[in-house]
């Protein structure tokens, strides 16, 4: 049996294809990824990049619509996949799939584009509590983005510069156009880059870090969502957590995707 889950966020639309598997030819069985795919849709409605980002998805993986037996959407366009049997809000799919990567975690902490959240899991997955940031970008990745456009930083480039810094710069402000003025102002001032980017960095940190504590912080932290990949980042929410490992698991960006999928093999939506 292979089903599939589909995220579809505000910038790109992951899928994920699981597989169910015999271990070793015992009657037990367990779900392996059989195929991952994620789209950037570009000028393409969401109607349009729901299916090409499952056609693109099926190709890769070298499977057929008829293979699938069950289809659960997620994200914040869940509605607009139209071949979906179902659909289940980013806090369920995100908790399920972070569960199953990390089966001690009991703190979620999801940070994408737009959205960042604090989750409270049990040991199946299921939503206990939770806390968002309603969809502003300062908790969130956009912020960084924003931030490292400013300072003529790729990305990748502001997340490693923030690790050479040990300075505290306390940031105020609490939407991305106030904030780029503190960081125009810092720039005025000859701050180095790295202390800027840790300032910022800290501040999305201290914001993410307020949702968790909401819910509750719980061994073991998983951190899931693209934030993943920032490394100053993950030392910034480390801190603000006052924890020393939070767990990274592989594919962070489709952790969402595969709880979907997971969902879609339970019968749960």
């Amino acid at each position: 049996m292979i089903t599939a889950g589909i995220d579809m966020g505000s910038r790109t639309v992951k899928v994920v294809f699981l597989e169910e598997l015999k271990v070793d030819g015992a009657p037990q069985l367990r779900w392996g990824v059989k195929g991952k795919h994620i789209m950037f849709p570009e000028d393409l409605d969401p109607d349009q990049a729901a299916d090409k980002a499952f056609e693109d998805a099926l190709k890769g993986a070298g499977i057929s619509r008829d293979q699938i037996t069950r289809v659960v959407s997620t994200g914040s366009g869940r509605k607009q996949v139209k071949f979906a049997n179902a659909d289940i809000t980013e806090v369920g799919a995100g908790a399920r799939g972070a569960v199953f990567m990390c089966p001690t975690a009991k703190t979620v902490v999801d940070v994408g584009a737009e959205e960042g959240r604090g989750v409270k899991a049990n040991a199946e997955g299921k939503v206990v509590d939770f806390a968002g940031n309603e969809k502003c970008a300062a908790g969130a990745g956009a912020f960084a983005e924003s931030m490292s456009r400013a300072l003529q930083l790729s990305l990748k480039d502001f997340g490693e510069a923030s690790l050479r810094s040990d300075k505290t710069i306390p940031m105020n402000a609490q939407c991305t156009v106030f904030a780029e003025s503190e960081v125009v102002s810092l720039i005025h001032s000859a701050t180095p880059k790295e202390d800027i980017a840790k300032a910022v960095l800290d501040a999305v940190a201290s914001r993410v870090c307020a949702m968790v504590r909401r819910v509750g912080i719980e061994d073991d932290v998983i951190l899931i969502g693209g934030m993943v990949h920032n490394p100053g980042f993950v030392q910034s929410l480390k801190g603000a957590l006052g924890v020393d490992k939070v767990h990274l698991p592989d594919m962070p960006e489709y952790i969402s995707a595969l709880g979907a999928a997971l969902i879609a093999a339970d019968g749960d939506a």
